[in-house]
């Protein structure tokens, strides 16, 4: 399975942060990628600067033909189609799509690293995951998922709010 995670913390021309969220979804669809499954949206303060506009994020369970360098790439032109502007990093955004994990594989590329070097540290990427696929295994750290949720510190657990139900799929 390959598993995405999209956020957002700003308005855009689609609207707010849930609507950014479902219109990234829509144009996913567009590229023959198929829903197998998604999380509830989750609701984080702006990370590292959490004075900036809090993120809404959700995980997406899918399959694809699509090769993980090509899959970043139409990532990248759905984000630019949403209006994210690529000029400092942590800065808000309007979309925000990475690539959690593809199928289990290690890669390691300048533009491409699979899976997320950063996942098992994010409380907005470790709840939704662990809600659509607790048994899931870290390829590289050979840990499950509730492993890393069981090692987030307790502020860490405080700060994310489960919104409910995405009605995307």
């Amino acid at each position: 399975m390959i598993y995405l995670n999209i956020g957002s913390n700003l308005p855009s021309y689609y609207g707010g942060r849930r609507a950014n969220i479902k219109k990234s979804v829509k144009f996913l669809k567009e590229l023959k990628i198929k829903l197998i499954d998604i999380s509830d949206f989750y609701e984080t303060p702006s990370y590292p600067d959490k004075t900036k506009p809090k993120f809404i994020n959700l995980c997406l369970k899918i399959e694809t033909n699509l090769r993980p360098n090509i899959l970043l790439k139409e990532i990248q032109k759905i984000e630019k189609k949403m209006g994210r502007n690529r000029s400092k990093a942590n800065e808000p955004r309007v979309c925000d799509i990475d690539i959690i994990d593809y199928k289990g594989k290690i890669i390691n590329e300048n533009d491409l690293k699979i899976p997320h070097p950063k996942l098992h540290l994010r409380n907005f990427v470790i709840y939704p995951l662990r809600e659509i696929e607790p048994g899931w295994l870290h390829p590289i750290f050979n840990k499950k998922i509730n492993s890393f949720f069981l090692d987030l510190d307790k502020n860490t657990h405080k700060e994310i709010t489960r919104l409910g139900k995405s009605d995307i799929l």
